[in-house]
């Protein structure tokens, strides 16, 4: 996946990602603290919007990093479908409310999320691992191994 330094050190997502599955959210970048706080946009509705997952792919494995802050491994699933696809998704529950509590400022997100990734055509889809540690959930996904080409001379006769 291509990654575009901007001037001020982030990264952003190429455009042309081939593998992405992503739909375009013009509103996704756009972080009002008044719009997230309305009430309309809050509970179930918000959900993870910015859950954020990096992609690397190294010589033997395509690694995903996704940024899980106070969720459980039991509360995420990694699934991969039969068209190479890989789901990660979960639930963040809202927390309890109790009527004598007054809050002053509610911002973090709540409810439901999911990413799906296509996958390349290098991949055994049989061997993948996941693992969660400090609110990071890495899934490892092992690259086939290539032959090389056996190159063996033809003799000409004539």
């Amino acid at each position: 996946m291509a990654m575009i330094p901007d001037f001020f050190g982030n990264r952003r997502n190429s455009s042309f990602d081939p593998f992405s599955m992503d739909l375009w959210d013009p509103f996704k970048e756009f972080d009002s603290p008044t719009l997230i706080s309305l009430p309309l946009l809050s509970g179930e509705i918000s959900g993870f919007v910015n859950t954020r997952v990096d992609w690397k792919e190294t010589s033997n494995a395509h690694v995903f990093k996704a940024d899980l802050p106070g969720m459980k491994k039991e509360e995420v699933k990694v699934e991969i479908e039969d068209d190479r696809v890989l789901q990660i998704s979960g639930e963040r529950r809202v927390e309890k409310e109790e009527k004598k509590d007054m809050w002053h400022r509610v911002e973090r997100s709540s409810g439901k999320f999911s990413r799906r990734f296509r996958l390349p055509e290098n991949v055994k889809m049989d061997d993948v691992k996941a693992s969660m540690e400090n609110g990071v959930l890495t899934v490892t996904v092992p690259k086939v191994e290539v032959k090389k080409a056996e190159i063996k001379s033809v003799e000409i006769s004539g």
